[in-house]
């Protein structure tokens, strides 16, 4: 009853699915009809891999669910809510994890893998460039996965309650249920939030017919993960901070990889050009998926359970066939290197098959690792762990002073590995400029490395260990995250050493280069760093978090919130600071009179805020900080006024940076139209002196004459 049940609402999911690819690849077949030889093969739809990575990812996860860990729940003294739940939780969790996957593997192939048409060839316009009839198919099967992901993301929100209450899943379809769902079950809202997400992706999805648009796309698509990464068991108990880091990394490599493939196995099952660059740049992000994969699950596993749990536990069992079909999946990476990527030109018939194969393996990795959500882990290794750290993720011993904070040490997983990252890429800038016989500023190295050395000390020394747990803290983070770090790398100028180290693709055929000059001309970006719009953005940031108190209880009370709000502090600083001082290029970049007006109009606004933290008598996030029984005597109140003297004393490290280049190029702009006055006098003779002595003059001879006729 209840497959059949799960099957029928499947169906009409995938028969649209079905029928716009059909229709996509008889809009191919008839564009190539005059271009392809007779006797080449015709193009084939690709919903059948589609439907068969659904519906193994599906029933994998399914019927382990079903079988398997019935008894595990049972166990634990939860009830059972009937089979159409126990099968249709998992079920519908692995449809819409390969779902995720195919929208954003098709967005990553129509804005990386698959060249637009590009004007006249011409790579330097590729910001106007339409999308190629390829390039259309693939974002248009992105916009109906990411359909389809928010109505099995809709889904889930009844099943989760339905499996958390023991209460069948009819009987939870009404609207007191569904309001207990969204109000008090974090998975429910988790996956609430991924449909809206889903919805969003694909109205834009459903407009877009523009390259341009094409990258945004790509990187919605991607946040559809991150409220379902925030949630489960890596988001409880110890060490909950690294489990949850880690689940985060380990999703966006997994949906890459999968999602590349499905990508890439559709263009060719669609004839579509430039097969070998388009398997080429899937091969290096595959390799380093791979790699990431393995690491961040091994991390999280070792944080959830020991090794010796890994072969006697049911949870355990799960990581090891995870880790199993993982390993089966580098074999066929090692296969693609050696085997199928070498005789794509002769036989691309053959990568396909194997291809197809791999993905029908990934699916049934997707689907067990989808029964870990619904498998309880071991005890931990500490049963009786402290507030602190079931809030935190770990313990604090002593309060914090000007000298321990810099001897602590915890690896921050997140923005610890974005900052060596960082470094990694822009010496590898730095090293294919070289080999281009080019030379590069030391100063702009300096100043990016700098920023990527205070990101990785800042968030994991004693600073960013403490940020979670007092409000002074917290503030310091803030202001190092949105001020100083972001002005470290804006001055590194990375675009433009990406333009410099990277060569311009083939005419129409646009590379690194060529995306990274299109970032430069972008309307998006254009709007974000008006000059008017950007004192904005950097501002209410800061006025919503700290004024709104609800908002900033709420947001410092989860471990989402603290990673939300740093990746804000550190995108709206740098946005701010690049339109303000970066030597990037922009659309459209004001005067330096106009810049040099909005540092000093939005500091001091910026310093204001300061000044109403400190006298501010309510606590901000009292209830959390004085929960989480720090072992030390902590005044809450003064420690809020201490976070806000920093917020108004922080702004002065900034203001003599920022303003000591503004006014240094605001110099160097005088110098320059001196030296074009001097120039162009040198050409025609001071002609505009003469003018202006000739205007002087006729003034002076009417002037003469007017006091002649009144005399």
């Amino acid at each position: 009853m209840g497959a059949r049940g799960l099957s029928g609402f499947a169906g009409p999911v995938t028969m649209v699915l079905m029928t716009s690819a059909q229709r996509s690849d008889s809009e191919l077949n008839r564009q190539n009809s005059t271009t392809r030889p007779k006797n080449s093969h015709r193009a084939k739809a690709s919903w059948p891999v589609y439907a068969a990575g659904v519906i193994v990812a599906g029933f994998v996860a399914g019927f382990v669910s079903l079988f398997f860990l019935q008894d595990s729940l049972a166990a634990l003294g939860i009830p059972d809510p009937g089979r159409l739940t126990t099968f249709g939780l998992p079920f519908f969790r692995g449809v819409a994890w390969i779902f995720m996957a195919l929208a954003v593997g098709s967005y990553l192939s129509s804005a990386f893998f698959i060249s637009p048409s590009v004007p006249e060839g011409d790579n330097s316009r590729l910001i106007e460039a339409p999308l190629s009839v390829d390039g259309h198919v693939a974002s248009r099967t992105g916009t109906i996965a990411a359909w389809a992901v928010a109505a099995t993301a809709l889904v889930e929100v009844p099943l989760v309650m339905s499996d958390i209450s023991g209460t069948p899943f009819v009987d939870v379809l009404n609207p007191q249920m569904m309001s207990m769902a969204l109000e008090q079950v974090a998975t429910a809202r988790a996956w609430l939030w991924t449909a809206g997400i889903a919805a969003l992706v694909a109205i834009g999805g459903m407009l877009s017919r523009r390259w341009a648009s094409q990258p945004l796309l790509f990187a919605g698509s991607i946040a559809m993960l991150i409220p379902l990464g925030m949630e489960g068991h890596s988001a409880a108990g110890g060490d909950h901070d690294y489990g949850t880091n880690t689940f985060l990394w380990h999703l966006l490599f997994m949906l890459l990889w999968v999602g590349g493939l499905l990508g890439l196995i559709a263009h060719g099952r669609r004839l579509g050009p430039d097969m070998t660059t388009a398997v080429r740049r899937y091969s290096n992000i595959a390799l380093a998926c791979f790699i990431a994969m393995g690491i961040t699950g091994v991390i999280n596993a070792a944080v959830r359970i020991e090794f010796s749990d890994w072969f006697t536990t049911r949870y355990g069992l799960i990581v090891v066939a995870k880790t199993v079909l993982t390993v089966a999946l580098g074999v066929f990476g090692v296969l693609h290197r050696t085997r199928t990527i070498p005789q794509l030109a002769a036989r691309p018939a053959l990568f396909i098959r194997v291809a197809v194969v791999e993905v029908l393996v990934m699916a049934a990795t997707v689907g067990v690792a989808i029964t870990m959500g619904r498998t309880p882990p071991p005890p931990p290794r500490d049963p009786n762990l402290s507030t602190m750290a079931v809030e935190l993720g770990y313990d604090l011993e002593v309060a914090p002073t000007v000298t321990n904070v810099w001897t602590m040490f915890r690896f921050d997983i997140m923005f610890g590995t974005i900052a060596m990252l960082l470094a990694g890429f822009y010496g590898y800038a730095l090293y294919r400029l070289r080999r281009r016989g080019l030379t590069w500023s030391a100063g702009r190295t300096a100043w990016w490395m700098l920023g990527c050395a205070t990101l990785f000390v800042v968030m994991s020394t004693g600073i960013g260990i403490y940020i979670p747990a007092m409000y002074s803290m917290h503030m310091l983070g803030h202001m190092i995250l949105s001020m100083v770090v972001p002005l470290f790398l804006v001055l590194g100028a990375p675009l433009t050493l990406i333009m410099e180290a990277f060569q311009p693709g083939e005419p129409g055929r646009p590379g690194i280069h060529d995306w990274a000059e299109a970032l430069t001309k972008s309307k998006v970006l254009a709007v974000v760093t008006n000059p008017f719009v950007n004192v904005i953005q950097f501002l209410i940031f800061f006025y919503v978090v700290y004024l709104s108190f609800p908002l900033y209880e709420v947001a410092i009370s989860e471990h989402a919130g603290h990673v939300i709000m740093n990746w804000i502090f550190i995108i709206s600083g740098y946005v701010y600071f690049w339109e303000v001082i970066g030597p990037d290029p922009l659309p459209k970049r004001a005067p330096t009179y106009v810049r040099l007006a909005i540092l000093f109009a939005s500091l001091p606004l910026h310093m204001f805020a300061g000044v109403y933290l400190m006298q501010l008598t309510r606590i901000l996030g009292e209830t959390f900080y004085s929960g989480l029984g720090l072992p030390w005597d902590i005044d809450l109140y003064q420690d809020q006024r201490v976070g806000g003297g920093i917020a108004w004393g922080f702004g002065q490290f900034p203001l003599v940076v920022v303003f000591g280049r503004l006014f240094i190029e605001w110099l160097r702009e005088d110098r320059s139209e001196a030296v074009r006055h001097d120039a162009k006098a040198d050409i025609d003779g001071d002609a505009d002196i003469e003018e202006y002595n000739k205007m002087l003059a006729a003034l002076a001879s009417d002037g003469n004459t007017n006091r002649f006729r009144e005399r």
